[in-house]
């Protein structure tokens, strides 16, 4: 078993390369993070003392009478993880639950009531309270928490007041809120409180402090999310995935996004709000996904030739579109030859996932960003540019017309090996990521019984079955990294094995099952 130092390592390596960019471009936009109040804040949870399980996690809700959750306004996992708290403890059945946000201006309740009341539409409700000119994040998130708070609570309340922008002013806006949550109190006796109000006034000496002033005897829960050093910290326990941990009796921190998808989310809408216009450039955040697998993977972006390395992998990056692009991806892929149908099909799992990669015309297209697919499509592109992008159409195939073509299950296997190292690339960067199926079963044989039956099945089949068989490879040879067993360097020579040559893909996946089935061996005495 890897050392807690070792897994610690092993989990984060590849995330903290990709960090490193993020945050220089933050702190080159955003300069509040020098302020004193947010560096309390940060100071301010270093260490937990235990990890929690869900039905521990529950246990807590149901017996604070005030729940203040942080929110990473960026981060739109932030404010579903909070409309979910409020729904299960809706469905608890003990008591009224009430919703108080920071979103809203105090002086807009009457605005908000009226949206209770359905008097008013969602479009009405977010022009009105200037959703969009003085929050400027995800709406679709934060209107989905207004609905659960609708649907299961007894009310909804706005908490803050201005000016926002002034830091100065912060903990005006604390007191202020305070006050506001013991108004609700006296409002609604019997509630379960709901507060989400940004991660920062969480601290102690913030919003907490304030709160206990104005309800000296209420049970008060902090509830965060995601904090960076727990987060680190979490990397190095055992369990595959830490769900929660207890800071102290009145603090819990629940996980349900790493630092790298939190700050590129930030990032996204830096360069929104900087250029003003309908949409987030995602170009900078898959370049940077890509290129902190490069570093990850020990890959020289300037090697002039392709043996150990991938030559001038710098001059081979895709190009990223955007949701506004949609009409010239389609231009692209109809000029690359692929029909009507499979190209719906493509951009079908556009919309089904975020985004996709599509190695016939080198390009990324965008809709959404979701770490866990941005991640694994960002090594699919690195994988393909290893092979020297032998599957781009539009452009010189890695192998010339005369090379004799690969076999049915030759493609099969290629297509395996592709899915592992992509699960794999998955992994490094987004952890927490379901572990598919049972790995431990893999075996030689097996994979030729099922390389054999996907002769006989349509594409889609035989693609699925690919996908499963290689993403449990993946997650095998992810779980030997985590053990120590298998280096970087060792997936780097994966990537650059030429899997179009006939027979090759087939040697390759049977060598990596045979290995990954040795490291399972016990010693022999």
């Amino acid at each position: 078993m890897a050392s807690t130092v070792n897994l610690r390592l092993r989990r984060s390596a590849a995330q903290l390369h990709a960090l490193a960019g993020v945050e220089r471009e933050i702190r080159a936009q955003d300069s509040h993070h020098r302020r004193k109040y947010l560096r309390e804040f940060n100071q301010a949870f270093r260490s937990y003392d235990s990890l929690l399980d869900s039905g521990q996690i529950q246990s807590a809700l149901h017996s604070a009478d005030v729940v203040l959750i942080g929110d990473y306004h960026a981060l739109p996992a932030a404010q579903r993880h909070a409309a979910s708290l409020i729904e299960q403890r809706a469905l608890g059945g003990d008591r009224p639950v009430v919703l108080g946000v920071e979103t809203i201006y105090a002086r807009d309740q009457h605005i908000l009531d009226e949206w209770w009341r359905r008097e008013i539409d969602e479009n009405e409700l977010r022009q009105r309270i200037r959703f969009d000119l003085d929050w400027g994040y995800d709406w679709a998130p934060f209107y989905n928490l207004l609905v659960t708070a609708r649907d299961h609570g007894e009310a909804v309340y706005g908490l803050d007041c201005m000016p926002r922008e002034d830091l100065r002013k912060i903990g005006a806006r604390d007191r202020h809120a305070a006050a506001k949550i013991g108004e609700i109190r006296l409002r609604h006796l019997e509630a379960a409180i709901f507060v989400l109000f940004g991660e920062s006034h969480l601290a102690p000496s913030h919003l907490p402090r304030e709160v206990h002033r104005f309800m000296p005897g209420a049970k008060i829960l902090t509830v965060l999310q995601n904090i960076d050093a727990l987060y680190w910290r979490a990397a190095g326990e055992p369990a595959h995935k830490v769900e929660a941990v207890r800071v102290n009796d009145d603090v819990l921190c629940v996980f349900n996004a790493t630092p790298l998808e939190k700050y590129e989310s930030y990032r996204l809408f830096l360069d929104q709000w900087s250029r003003c216009d309908d949409g987030p450039d995602f170009a900078p955040t898959i370049y940077n996904l890509i290129d902190s697998l490069v570093r990850f993977l020990e890959i020289n972006r300037y090697s002039p030739h392709n043996s150990t390395q991938p030559k001038f992998l710098v001059d081979m990056l895709p190009e990223v579109y955007g949701g506004a692009g949609d009409a010239l991806v389609r231009r692209l892929l109809s000029r690359a030859g692929i029909d009507e149908a499979e190209r719906e099909a493509m951009l079908g799992s556009v919309e089904d996932r975020g985004s996709a990669y599509f190695p016939q015309v080198n390009a990324f297209y965008v809709r959404e960003f979701k770490m866990i697919h941005a991640a694994e499509d960002a090594t699919r592109f690195l994988h393909q540019a290893c092979q020297g992008l032998p599957q781009r159409l539009n452009g010189n195939p890695a192998s010339s017309g005369n090379a004799p073509r690969r076999s049915a299950v030759d493609e099969f296997y290629a297509r395996v090996i592709e899915h592992a190292v992509a699960y794999f690339g998955s992994r490094v960067l987004y952890p927490s990521r379901p572990v598919p199926g049972d790995p431990s079963s893999l075996s030689r044989a097996a994979c030729e019984a099922l390389a054999k039956a996907s002769i006989r099945m349509d594409r889609n089949k035989s693609d699925a079955l690919a996908r499963e068989l290689g993403y449990r490879i993946g997650s095998r040879i992810y779980d030997a990294y985590l053990e120590g067993k298998v280096a970087p360097s060792g997936l780097r020579r994966l990537s650059l094995v030429h899997l179009n040559e006939p027979g090759v893909a087939r040697k390759v996946c049977a060598t990596v099952i045979a290995k990954l089935r040795s490291f399972s061996r016990p010693l022999s005495r």
